[in-house]
């Protein structure tokens, strides 16, 4: 397969992973789910079982993968993965501003940058998740609106670069690019 880079946003709960797991599955034959979600409490667990669950009976490649996205690619392609589901990059935003607390969008740029490099060498698709967070409020705190700042910047170079993009709206995804 020849590589091909897709995104898929919306908001929370609006379907972007299970449709983005039919996706990869329909599109390739072995697959790689890259899951940026750190663990911290109760409730998150929850959320990471429910996805493992759907994921059940598919022979996924799972992947947990944190920071070093490009690393990751790399564990994918040693699997001979002609398929990965990157899920979600707005995680891995908040990583990435969590590990290094002066994080600020010209380093997302920077990070993106080298992320756009590894993803248009794969051989093979990648799906990208992430959520749109910058239809609602200005957030309150200066963090706040940095983290959505570094998002929107994360998901404008991304649409750029992906060859089809498409947004998830109460469950119904919507291709708007490709």
């Amino acid at each position: 397969m020849e590589n091909k880079i897709v995104l898929v946003t919306g908001g929370a709960r609006s379907g972007k992973s299970a449709f983005s797991e039919r996706f990869v599955r329909e599109n390739s034959s072995r697959y790689a789910y890259i899951a940026t979600c750190p663990v911290l409490d109760e409730e998150m667990r929850e959320r990471v079982k429910v996805h493992r669950e759907r994921r059940k009976g598919f022979s996924w490649i799972d992947i947990e993968e944190q920071l070093d996205l490009t690393g990751a690619l790399e564990r994918a392609a040693a699997e001979n993965a002609d398929g990965v589901l990157i899920d979600c990059l707005t995680l891995w935003v908040n990583n990435l501003m969590y590990h290094f607390p002066d994080f600020n969008e010209l380093e997302m740029r920077g990070r993106v940058s080298d992320l756009l490099g590894a993803l248009e060498e794969y051989p093979g698709l990648v799906v990208l998740v992430l959520n749109e967070v910058g239809l609602g409020i200005v957030p309150e705190t200066a963090q706040g609106r940095m983290f959505r700042d570094c998002s929107g910047r994360c998901g404008q170079m991304c649409a750029a670069a992906a060859d089809e993009v498409w947004m998830c709206v109460c469950g119904i995804p919507l291709k708007i690019k490709g």
